[in-house]
């Protein structure tokens, strides 16, 4: 009889332990981590995301902290070494996360102003008598500015539609190339001092919702020479490794704020605003699809260029699979 209520107790006592969110080492979790680019001041996506993040930790009984950081890069080494656990990224960066930090899409924004969506764009100063076609003169007298490495509509956009198809080289085209977050493009090209910058729609409408007089003069001072096609709204990912239990937590948080016609769903869609987003929808790897299908094409554009034959199989391969990917997901 002993030994059966032992083995009972043990057994009850692994049951609550496997229902308790997991940490390192399979200690219970005390904090999640959420990864946030500051794409434009730290101070100012503190602002924006605290309340949401209190929501949240009051959702989960327990802290949600933020992880900061002013580039991607940094962002999916934090998940890879398992310093963050969930984030908001771009689809480049989300995509290399899912690659190389064992994450994954469950999440998407929802964009407030419009079609879901955005564009990358190339902004000048307004007045200067820049347009793309002396832009792309390449005669290396012009300073530029592109985005994060990682950054899908400041530097993969870009690249894709506008330089790739052209086989333009930026580095080679320009006097300069500077890499910087959107705010500091935009400010650089209103103030004249680049020439022109890669930058998107969305921070553009986020700097005229701030409506400051800084805001409101910088976007005068700019105008856009060149839109891409329309990109997806942003991936949220999530680590894989994620205790199931903690993760459907997340979810019910995730896809039920701001949900609602109640006083408490107005005021969550409130601070939802100051993040740029709707209601979150759920999603999966599928939506990935599109910003592989970019980086396919601009792979096949450069290997085209340099009349590298394997290079070209790979990327029409790679465009091929995602074809087929898309094929078993749309409807028709």
């Amino acid at each position: 009889m002993f030994r059966r209520l032992a083995v009972l107790a043990a057994a009850l006592i692994l049951a609550a332990c496997s229902q308790q969110p997991a940490g390192e080492g399979g200690a219970p979790k005390t904090e999640l981590a959420f990864s946030i680019l500051s794409a434009e001041s730290q101070q100012s996506a503190q602002r924006d995301w605290e309340p949401f993040l209190a929501d949240m930790s009051k959702a989960l009984g327990m802290p949600v902290k933020a992880y900061y950081g002013n580039n991607y890069t940094g962002l999916i080494e934090a998940m890879r070494f398992k310093q963050t656990d969930v984030g908001w990224f771009t689809n480049q960066s989300g995509l290399e996360a899912v690659r190389r930090a064992n994450g994954e899409v469950f999440a998407r924004s929802v964009n407030p102003t419009g079609p879901d969506g955005y564009e990358a764009v190339v902004i000048v100063r307004r007045g200067s008598g820049l347009t793309l076609e002396k832009l792309l003169a390449c005669d290396r007298s012009l300073n530029f500015g592109m985005g994060d490495t990682k950054s899908t509509s400041g530097t993969l956009a870009p690249m894709t539609y506008l330089f790739a198809p052209r086989g333009i080289d930026p580095a080679t085209c320009f006097k300069t190339v500077r890499s910087a977050n959107h705010e500091a493009n935009l400010f650089a090209v209103g103030s004249g001092t680049l020439d022109a910058a890669t930058n998107n729609t969305a921070s553009m409408e986020r700097m005229e919702m701030l409506d400051t007089p800084l805001a409101r003069r910088t976007l005068g001072a700019v105008e856009i020479v060149w839109r891409s096609p329309r990109i997806p709204e942003d991936p949220l990912i999530i680590r894989k490794d994620l205790d199931p239990a903690l993760r459907r937590k997340i979810e019910a948080f995730m896809f039920s704020y701001g949900v609602g016609s109640t006083p408490e769903a107005a005021r969550q869609r409130a601070i939802l605003a100051r993040i740029q987003t709707l209601p979150f929808k759920r999603a999966d790897a599928s939506h990935l699809l599109p910003v592989r299908e970019m980086e396919a094409t601009g792979e096949l554009l450069q290997a085209k260029a340099r009349g590298d034959q394997a290079g070209v199989a790979k990327a029409e391969a790679a465009l091929a699979e995602i074809r087929r990917e898309r094929a078993a997901v749309e409807p028709g």
